[in-house]
């Protein structure tokens, strides 16, 4: 799907949700569902009042990790149930709205097309809050939001992250499929890789090392699904030197298998955004399970600093 190319001063995210229309628009208008997702990672929400209607309100206090409040007062504009809402956002009683949000709900065959549009005065206010949201992770919102559908359809705890990169789709999914390339930005911030064995195809493994310089840890990878350029699913495992599966080297808690699924969606002819959801495959006890559960703010600074190396990477094609 190749997206129009959008007016310098808009910011659109599009999202598809494995869940109905009518669940995903309930988890935005119910407030008690939208204090479990609403706002990046590590944030709560205290919802004061809603009403959920063209000219109504929502006034509710988000909650940082470090102790900041931050007072909101969304005006919903439009309002077409199970379809489309109109809001203004980022305003209070002390400050005017900061952009205009236009968001769209599409059923396609029981799962969900939701196409965001914020509106901002001008291409300038546009480039400061990409900035902002990046800094903030303000695009973990709609991660937890797929989160919590997956947890509402099918009862599985998953991780979720999305980020777009100014790159084409399939030279993104090389990145992703080249053991060379791979290991110049997919280790931990701080570590370095190296590929003992590489087979990424459908059915083959891989296996390789990471190290810090103090201390190494192996792994392996089985590749259970490729759909070149658009799909890669793979089984995770931490192992000794041997390749014998072991568990993680830093927490005897962690679950013994992980399986990965990353989607490749084209947003243009230079711009693709991966999709990535982590989850624990096969069976698992229930404290591998909290610690897994408890994990994902740890996942997401992981995640992100090797996707802010895979930025820098494709920056230099």
């Amino acid at each position: 799907m190749t997206a129009i190319k959008n007016k310098s001063n808009e910011i659109k995210i599009t999202r598809i949700y494995d869940a109905p229309v009518k669940m995903v628009w309930d988890a935005w208008v119910d407030s008690e569902q939208a204090a479990k997702w609403w706002g990046p990672r590590g944030f709560t929400i205290t919802t004061h009042s809603k009403d959920f209607k063209a000219g109504g309100h929502w006034n509710y206090t988000m909650h940082g990790p470090d102790g900041v409040d931050y007072v909101n007062k969304t005006q919903y504009l439009e309002v077409e149930t199970y379809s489309k809402m109109v809001y203004d956002h980022g305003g209070n009683d002390e400050q005017k709205p900061l952009f205009r949000v236009t968001v769209l709900f599409k059923d396609l065959k029981g799962k969900t097309q939701l196409d965001m549009t914020m509106a901002l005065p001008t291409p300038e206010a546009a480039d400061d809050t990409r900035k902002f949201i990046k800094k903030a992770n303000g695009n973990s919102t709609w991660d937890r939001l797929a989160e919590y559908l997956e947890e509402g359809t099918t009862k599985r705890d998953v991780f979720v992250i999305n980020r777009s990169f100014e790159v084409s789709l399939w030279k993104m999914f090389e990145v992703w499929t080249d053991p060379k390339q791979l290991s110049q930005w997919v280790p931990p911030t701080g570590f370095t890789m190296k590929y003992i064995k590489a087979d990424i195809r459908e059915g083959g493994s891989s296996f390789y090392s990471m190290t810090d310089g103090q201390h190494t840890m192996y792994g392996r990878a089985e590749y259970l699904k490729i759909e070149k350029p658009n799909l890669i699913v793979y089984r995770q495992q931490f192992c000794d030197e041997n390749e014998k599966i072991s568990h993680h080297p830093m927490s005897a808690t962690w679950p013994l298998s992980m399986k990965t699924t990353v989607l490749f969606f084209e947003e243009g002819p230079d711009q693709t955004r991966v999709a990535l959801t982590w989850e624990i495959e096969g069976d698992a006890t229930a404290e591998e399970k909290m610690t897994f559960h408890m994990a994902k703010p740890g996942m997401a600074q992981g995640w992100g600093g090797s996707f802010d190396k895979l930025e820098t990477y494709v920056a230099g094609f």
